[in-house]
């Protein structure tokens, strides 16, 4: 894949909309593009990934496991961000990720999106920003869960 056409993927997955274009073909040129067979695991739960995956084409699972699993999903739209979050944190995912069909993938390394952040004080605030707002929405959707626990209610 040209690097144009990298960064492009870049331009379409929401997470990289933090990024300017110059920054997203540095990313892009750092990154590379990975073809998974069907059923291939993209990363287990309890690893820790060195970077982010850009879906480009075919369709992802992604499967929740551990005390506080939730029902495995479906990615099919290109652009979709697999593991954003490890693009910043070298964490084990409490998710597996496999192909369901045939798939390519931008995978962009966390050693290079820290590079460009350490780089660019502006990309270092959007970047912590969209952490903000991510954790925030996803804190926001636990919270009828919690309601529904306190007051003993498991529908």
């Amino acid at each position: 894949m040209i690097r144009d056409d990298a960064a492009e993927v870049l331009a379409r997955a929401e997470f990289f909309d933090i990024c300017d274009d110059e920054q997203r073909r540095m990313l892009a040129f750092a990154g590379d593009v990975r073809y998974f067979d069907a059923d291939a695991v993209l990363y287990k739960a309890g690893d820790v990934p060195l970077g982010a995956f850009v879906l480009i084409s075919g369709t992802l699972r992604a499967k929740p496991e551990g005390p506080a699993a939730g029902k495995p999903y479906a990615m099919s739209e290109p652009g979709s961000v697999v593991s954003a979050m490890a693009l910043i944190l070298s964490k084990p995912r409490p998710i597996t990720i496999t192909a369901v069909t045939d798939c390519q993938a931008l995978f962009v390394p966390r050693q290079a999106f820290l590079k460009l952040v350490q780089q660019s004080p502006d990309l270092a605030q959007r970047a912590v920003e969209r952490v903000q707002r991510d954790l925030g929405n996803y804190l926001g959707a636990l919270e009828p869960v919690a309601v529904r626990m306190k007051s003993g209610d498991n529908s």
